[in-house]
This record gives C-alpha cells, structure tokens and sequence, in this order.
C-alpha cells in the first residue's frame, strides 16, 4: 500500500482542459490551469524532508477508499462553499467544481501532503495577516502557489512559500543573494505577502482581484478591466485575463474547500513528524547548520527545513544578527553551548572562501590612515546610531572607520564595540562621546536632532501591575517572535494594547505591555 501510495504521489498527471458551462450563467467558460505548475509543486513537495521521512516510514493510505475519489452533486458543494467562514465573495460554477476534483480526486495524495503541512504554516500565515487587517483566509493562496513548500521554485524562477520573483521579492524587503534567499523564510515572506496584498486591496478594493492580480500582476488585471469597459468583477474580466490567472481563483476555492471538507472524501492528512512548537533565537555570529545537527543530534534535514533561508547551510551572523528555527525541545540545549557549537569544527564549516586582494589592481585612491602616536577610543553603538553619526562625532573619515573596524557595509548593530583612533591632543574631549546622549553629540556637531517618535506609540512603563507583563523589545525581535514567547497571546492583542498600527515598525528598547494569562 505504501509503495502504491509512493507512486501515486510522485506521478504528474495532465487535466482540466475542457470546456465547462458555468453554473447559473448562459456563457460557456474554458477553464485552462498550468498542469505543469501542479506537477511541479507535487514533486517539491515529495522532496521535502518531512514528506519524505513520513513516506519512508508509513504503511497506511491517505484515504479510506484505496485512492477512489468522491464526487458530490453541485448542491452539495454549493452549500458546504455557504458554510466557510470568509468575507471574500465566492461564486461557484462547472469550473470551480472540476477544481474541487483536482484535489480530492486527482491529486488526492498532494491533498493528504499538504494537510499535514497546514498545522505548522496555518497558524504563522494567521496571526500574520490578522495583524495586517487582511482576511486571514488568504492562507489559501499559499496552498496553490506553492503547496505549502518554502523551498518550491517555479520553472520562472519564482520561489518560496508565496513564490515570490526576485525582484518583487527585493521590493518587499526580501533579502535574496547567494547565501540567503529570505523568499524560503516562511515568517519574512509571508509578512512581505500580506504587505504587497494590502498595497493590491488598497488599488482594487477587492479581495477577488486582489488574488487574481497576486498571480498575473496588476498590469495585467489592469488591461483586462480596460478591455472589458471597466467592468472590475472578475467573471466578467475573465476572458481578458491571462490564461494561468483563469484557473487561480477556481483554484483558491477549490483549495479553500478541500483542506475544510476533507474528511467528507475520505481523505486523511499524511502524518509529518513537524515540530510545531519551535522557537527562533538570534545570533550575531557566523553558524552552519551542520554544526548545530552534529552537536545537538537534530537530523540536518530537519534543520534545513526549518531555516529554509539558508542557501548553504551557513548562517551569516558576522553581517548582522539572524535568525534561527528550533524545536523548542532543543533550544535551551543550544544556549547552553553556544560557544561549543560555534567551535565544533569551525575550519570546515565557517570557510568564506576570502580571498586577499591586490592593492595595486585597485582603482580607488584610498589609503589606509597611519594610526602610529593615535590614541584609541572605543565607541558603543547605540539605538539610532550609524556609522555617518559616528564618523562626524568623532571628525574622522568614514573609510577610516570602516578600515579600522573591518566594516565592509555600513551595517552595525546594538552594543556593538567601534574602534576610533584620534589625536592625542583631543582625547579627553572626544572619550566624553561615548557617555554622550544623541541629541547632546547631535547639537556638538551643530546638527539638529530628528523627531521622537510619537508618545503614543511608546509605553514606558516598566515592572508589572498585576494584570500585565512587560516585555523590552531586543535586537532582532519581530512580533511574531515575541508571541510565541507567550501562552495564549495574539498578535492582535499586543497591536491593539500597545495603541501599534505597524507591526514592522517596533523598536529596539520599546516595552510593550502584555496581558497575563487568565
């Protein structure tokens, strides 16, 4: 049966490609879905090491029918579609219903992988777009673009679990290059999804469109609504629409329909061995992921499907400080030995491969500045602090200060040391900087000092009244991290408590105040 089972999933299958009258319309619709894009999502999704590990090792079908699909009348689909709890309009027709079929006939094992998936992404897309104000049932649209798979690539290079390109990707704040590909990260992406479907709602004014213009883009939605009289209902722009998108929102609702009415077909979720309690933790350090597998004896194949991010392995915390996904079970063993981890076989895993360049085939006229008879400073960074700042305050070159402290960007971090090399002579004088608040270095150097921000969006309050807890926002937090520090917490609930109208835009040093569990 397992081999059955094996073999069905991995096999592609052509289908949809008829002509299909639509229910309670007069107009023949013909309905036209990439079968390659499902087959290609099918096999990512078999190569996902969960998938595979559960495949490796289950007996059973994913069905109580040996793989027979049911099929239900129209007034049957009608009124299960009815009872969904959603406020985007749902029209049913011919062509949603042989959707339906796709996943609970044809595809049937995708169906029982991908429910196996939801109880870890589900809750994340979630709270996610609820902090947003997005309808959290857009959830869906990560079934049909990627079937739930951070690490799926489409045959145009698309990628991640919202399948982003790389340059929309870039646009929504997506770090995307040769060692980090943050389209895999499922928490930053789909925070840049659930941005570019606001920015879409906010031309549209339709969740409908909104979806459709998600998958084609909005010059395409656009020139539809041109060419049918500015007509903004998407059966109507429907022939107008690229043929992909005509297949994306009867396939939204068949997905919406399936993974609710599942067990109506005898459909069973494929059992995944996923840890949903994990927990993410910062670190400012180079890591590779094989060096926390070998030391805390987590499969690597786990490891990378938690951090699908990291293109090689290596987590690049010399750059900045990045993130980790742990099962919860293993991460105060990894606090524990931090420094072990980091150690274990550091020659091997933590090689960038630099190499030292030539300064004489160097075009830049920089020269490094001669610190003999200098007097060293040490500066700590600071909330709101950049390099620009530092190098003013201190009246050295900015070059000088990258060199000195082997910056090669102009990325620093909190509590971060600098080093400044000044004239003896003025030692004294510029040692009082580091003591110095921003606005008193600000007026030294007779620049004014940029805004606070609002009070309102602050609560400075510290300690506990009993009823609440508070919580200091750290380097690196986001606020999807510091709820799941919490039992029985929303995000809503922190947004709304803390009067926060941007989950992106917390900060470091902030408190926020967060209701005790009754």
């Amino acid at each position: 049966m397992r081999i059955k089972f094996f073999i069905a999933i991995i096999s592609l299958t052509v289908f949809i490609s008829n002509s299909l009258s639509a229910v309670g319309d007069t107009i023949i619709i013909k309905s036209d879905i990439s079968a390659e894009k499902i087959s290609a999502d099918l096999d990512s999704l078999v190569n996902s090491w969960y998938v595979r590990t559960a495949l490796a090792t289950y007996s059973g079908s994913p069905s109580d029918d040996a793989g027979e699909g049911i099929m239900f009348s129209d007034s049957v689909y009608i009124d299960r579609l009815a009872k969904l709890n959603t406020i985007i309009k749902i029209r049913y027709n011919s062509i949603i219903r042989n959707h339906i079929h796709v996943y609970t006939v044809n595809k049937r094992e995708l169906l029982s992988a991908i429910l196996g998936l939801k109880d870890y992404y589900f809750p994340m897309i979630e709270d996610i777009f609820d902090s947003y104000g997005i309808p959290t049932e857009l959830k869906y649209m990560a079934v049909i673009e990627s079937a739930l798979n951070p690490n799926a690539v489409s045959r145009a290079g698309a990628t991640g679990l919202w399948q982003f390109m790389n340059s929309t990707g870039r646009q929504y704040g997506l770090a995307v290059n040769s060692v980090v590909d943050e389209r895999r990260d499922p928490v930053k992406a789909t925070h840049a999804a659930a941005r570019y479907m606001k920015d879409l709602y906010n031309i549209y004014n339709d969740w409908i469109l909104v979806i459709a213009a998600y998958n084609c883009g909005p010059g395409n939605v656009n020139k539809a609504i041109r060419r049918s009289d500015n007509r903004k209902d998407y059966w109507e722009i429907y022939y107008r629409l690229p043929r992909e998108t005509r297949g994306y929102i009867p396939g939204y609702i068949a997905a919406a329909y399936s993974v609710n009415f599942y067990d109506e077909h005898n459909i069973r979720p494929l059992p995944l061995n996923f840890p949903v309690a994990t927990d993410t933790i910062m670190i400012d350090k180079d890591m590779h992921l094989t060096q926390i597998s070998e030391v805390l004896k987590i499969p690597e194949g786990e490891l990378r499907a938690l951090n699908p991010q990291y293109r090689t392995g290596l987590v690049p915390g010399n750059t900045k400080a990045m993130p980790i996904t742990l099962p919860l079970s293993h991460l105060s063993d990894f606090i524990g030995l931090n420094d072990t981890i980091r150690g274990y076989k550091a020659e091997i895993y933590l090689n960038r491969n630099i190499s030292v360049a030539d300064p004489a085939r160097s075009s830049t006229t920089y020269t490094p500045p001669d610190v003999k008879g200098k007097t060293k400073l040490v500066y700590t960074v600071k909330e709101g602090d950049n390099l620009g700042y530092i190098s003013e305050w201190y009246s050295v070159g900015l070059s000088n200060l990258r060199y000195w402290n082997n910056i090669y960007r102009n990325t620093i971090r909190i509590g971060q040391k600098i080093s400044v090399f000044v004239d003896p002579a003025k030692a004294d004088f510029y040692a009082r900087v580091d003591k110095m608040s921003f606005a008193e270095k600000q007026t030294m150097i007779g620049k004014s000092v940029p805004l606070k921000p609002q009070s309102s969006q602050l609560y400075t309050g510290g300690g506990s009244d009993g009823e609440y807890i508070t919580y200091t926002v750290r380097y690196g937090d986001t606020i999807w991290n510091i709820v799941k520090k919490y039992d029985s917490v929303t995000i809503s609930d922190i947004l709304s408590l803390n009067n926060i109208t941007d989950p992106q835009k917390i900060q470091v040093g902030q408190v926020l105040r967060i209701k005790r569990k009754s």
